[in-house]
């Protein structure tokens, strides 16, 4: 199934900019300090200038009186800080993507997926496939590896709460490619003491988690065979370009 070959290098890709220079460089534009501020408008940006609640809805996993206090922390108007924040994300393709000499193939494949997908449910991921992409492969492979993250985190939301786990409990599993699950539940915003995660979480989150991959599975099939294992063999080798020390 390609949606579980690539999960892991969508994860990680398609959210590698958020902590890169780029973001930083975004970050000090709009004269907040610190992270969450930033991120939170600039990612939350493509819903438009709405209450905190509805980013908060978007989200899923955040606390959400952190989500508040970043989004109302940021005074730059929220297209702008999307339009900004998708920059960044860009200009991170192009830099770390430099060796990388099949990104316009890659970003050819991801373009179909993406253009292909339904958004009902998924609104980050509606907002950021409606945001336009560059003709620069590179910077294209970035922004769109992007936007196919938001629809598997989108899906993953619905499969958590369908599984009867609640998004705290889902992060104490999962954690991140950074942190672990309580690590990661603190970077959110939601504060200690947390619970244990017991076998009854652990299996909810494990059919959370196929039932994700069966969820996105389906926006695949508008590439054929070949074209799904190209895919595969590309997302694999862009990651590795990119990440690798």
């Amino acid at each position: 199934m390609t949606s579980a070959a690539v999960k892991r290098q969508v994860l990680e890709l398609g959210g590698a900019f958020m902590i890169s220079r780029e973001a930083r460089t975004f970050g000090e534009a709009t004269g907040v300090e610190g992270f969450q501020g930033a991120y939170t408008r600039g990612r939350g940006g493509v819903l438009g200038d709405v209450d905190a609640d509805v980013v908060t809805a978007a989200f899923g996993f955040f606390e959400p009186a952190g989500v508040r206090t970043a989004w109302e922390s940021v005074p730059m108007p929220a297209a702008e800080a999307a339009t900004a924040y998708m920059v960044a994300c860009r200009d991170f393709g192009q830099r770390k993507l430099a060796a990388f000499d099949r990104a316009d193939r890659l970003a050819e494949l991801l373009r179909r997926v993406v253009e292909a997908a339904p958004s009902t449910g998924v609104p980050l991921f509606a907002g950021w496939r409606a945001m336009p992409v560059p003709q620069d492969g590179r910077a294209a492979v970035l922004q769109l590896t992007h936007v196919l993250r938001e629809l598997r985190g989108g899906l993953h939301l619905i499969a958590v709460l369908a599984n009867g786990l609640t998004p705290l409990q889902a992060i104490l599993v999962a954690g991140s490619p950074i942190y672990d699950g309580p690590g990661h539940a603190k970077f959110l915003g939601w504060a200690e003491p947390f619970e244990p995660v017991t076998e009854d979480i652990q299996a909810r989150w494990d059919a959370a988690e196929q039932l994700t991959d069966e969820l996105i599975a389906p926006c695949f099939e508008v590439l054929d065979d070949t074209e799904r294992a190209e895919l595969t063999t590309l997302m694999l080798e862009a990651h590795r370009v990119a990440l690798s020390r």
